[in-house]
């Protein structure tokens, strides 16, 4: 089988699978996207996150990862779900944690892909990623040609917007590539201007210790919440999609057919003074396979702690 139609069947596989989009790079190492990548660290704008500045030659060239790569499938999950916060909404969950923790799906799904690949391409190897190791998903993402990147940072496509999971497939196999798609953002910066933290400081450039996202996942719970950062919350318990929600592309989204994405219990948001209460039982048996477990119960008992005490509730 040549190299064009091995791709076009395993497109073909990933769509079936389950996957809402795929594309195909070549696997030439990230020149320019790691001097971006390393001046961001050098800006001090990763934080507390230091496992970001360790591996870099893999994160520029994924034949560090799999000797004689030659190919980076690349696959989208649509993980939206009609449902939206309302504005009184306080204890406001980030819309990827509403249903199970998205590395268990998309891991299960990319193993039945690289089986299909296997099987199209016998004798290739491969490795998987799912926001794991140190792979640039989302610059991989914009070479694959499924999605651009937008000026929140986030990837983009016209049909499902941002709401969606990546995953990543190094292999060995010769696979006829994609080409990039164009960016459809223009001249819009809604989501700069939205930035609760003004934490994009520029397009496609997040500072992350101004990021929600970053104090309320990221952070370890021994750290509070900086006054000038709890100050503009705004309800956001765990993450923060302002970015997300107030994307144009983002009005044309359609539902994930994916019972796994679905909010548990129909629970987007969780009381506060609830969560300050909350007994570690309690929370294991809850948040079993969630996402709401990265930043343990201590890390979530002091998010609701500085809603508490900015938002205005009587104590």
């Amino acid at each position: 089988m040549n190299r064009s139609d091995a791709a076009a069947a395993i497109k073909s596989a990933a769509l079936r699978i389950g996957f809402d989009a795929v594309g195909i790079a070549e696997a030439l190492p990230l020149v320019d996207p790691i001097n971006r990548y390393k001046e961001w660290l050098g800006n001090g704008f990763h934080g507390m996150m230091s496992y970001l500045e360790r591996n870099n030659e893999a994160r520029a060239d994924v034949g560090k990862l799999l000797e004689g790569a030659r190919s980076v499938v690349v696959v989208a999950k649509n993980y939206y779900t009609p449902y939206h916060h309302e504005k009184q909404n306080v204890g406001k969950i980030s819309r990827y944690a509403w249903g199970d923790d998205y590395h268990t799906v998309m891991n299960a799904l990319l193993d039945t892909l690289g089986s299909e690949l296997i099987s199209v391409v016998p004798g290739s190897a491969i490795r998987r990623y799912t926001d794991t190791g140190a792979i640039m998903e989302k610059e991989w993402a914009v070479r694959s040609g499924i999605a651009w990147q937008g000026k929140h940072s986030n990837v983009l496509r016209r049909d499902i917007g941002s709401w969606f999971f990546l995953g990543v497939l190094i292999t060995t196999a010769d696979l006829e590539a994609d080409s990039p798609m164009d960016d459809y953002c223009g001249t819009c910066t809604a989501c700069i201007d939205a930035c609760p933290t003004s934490a994009i400081t520029q397009p496609m450039v997040v500072d992350a210790t101004k990021c929600l996202s970053y104090w309320t996942i990221e952070v370890k719970p021994e750290h509070n919440i900086p006054d000038d950062i709890s100050k503009s919350m705004d309800g956001w318990l765990f993450g923060c999609d302002v970015c997300q929600d107030v994307c144009p592309w983002n009005r044309f989204q359609t539902s994930c057919n994916d019972s796994h994405f679905m909010p548990r219990n129909n629970v987007i948001a969780l009381s506060p003074e609830a969560v300050v209460n909350l007994q570690p039982s309690e929370f294991i048996l809850h948040f079993r396979n969630s996402p709401l477990k990265r930043p343990k119960l201590e890390g979530l008992k002091r998010n609701a702690r500085a809603l508490l005490a900015t938002v205005g509730w009587k104590k």
